[in-house]
């Protein structure tokens, strides 16, 4: 009998298919302030919390507006609106394959399902709209997303709050799962007993590698066997 207790899946890139978009948008939303910023550079802070990759970006690209709160507040805003229209209109947005099929097998064992992002709670509620997620209850036990705790990844807040409100009895018993660096780094962060990566998001095989999870899968139908060894 597996050890896990909960799997915690990130969402864009992991459990739901992302073409670039997330990136694109906030991309789009630099540009309509006058500021260009480097694609590969957007792709390295995928999975923060986004007023926090703001923040960050800015300080590496246009220093001279780095704490300029109403900026920032500017260009998250802008990003929200895109993504929010972007979820509500997209024909191609789906869940990527076994995920919904991985989220039975694994309530059918016992084992809670949790989702968290560096979304707001506003764009992961259209996804999970869009999805019809929100109308199975019995599919995901809970979503958490990072304006909802006060700091976001590579912090641990979101999954120790999750470990709180699902009553599990250690953050050693629970699998993070992600597909880019602060997903690796929230999961040890936190203490999670094991820590996979996914190369279905803004990450590579390779890059991944340099992160040290405990394994990189290629499919999220490699992970039930992972969880049953734990």
């Amino acid at each position: 009998m597996s050890a896990i207790e909960l799997v915690v899946f990130d969402i864009a890139g992991t459990t739901v298919r992302d073409k670039g978009s997330v990136a694109d948008a906030f991309i789009a939303a630099f540009h309509d302030f006058g500021i260009g910023m480097p694609a590969e550079e957007v792709k390295k802070v995928m999975g923060y919390r986004k007023m926090d990759a703001i923040a960050l970006l800015l300080g590496k690209f246009a220093p001279a507006h780095k704490d300029d709160e109403e900026l920032i507040d500017r260009i998250h805003t802008r990003f929200i609106d895109t993504m929010i229209a972007f979820y509500r209109d997209d024909q191609d947005l789906a869940a990527f394959p076994h995920a919904e099929r991985l989220f039975s097998t694994l309530h059918e064992r016992g084992i809670k399902i949790a989702l968290n992002t560096g979304f707001t709670r506003s764009i992961t509620d259209a996804i999970l709209h869009r999805l019809r997620w929100d109308e199975r209850s019995s599919l995901i036990d809970q979503t958490i997303c990072s304006d909802e705790v006060p700091l976001g990844r590579p912090h641990p807040d979101m999954i120790k709050t999750l470990v709180r409100d699902l009553e599990i009895s250690s953050v050693s018993h629970v699998l993070k799962v992600g597909d880019t660096e602060v997903d690796v780094e929230e999961g040890r962060n936190a203490g999670c007993g094991v820590v996979v990566s996914v190369t279905t998001g803004a990450y590579t095989r390779e890059q991944l590698e340099s992160y040290h999870p405990d394994f990189i899968i290629d499919d999220l139908s490699e992970l039930l066997p992972i969880i049953e060894k734990a």
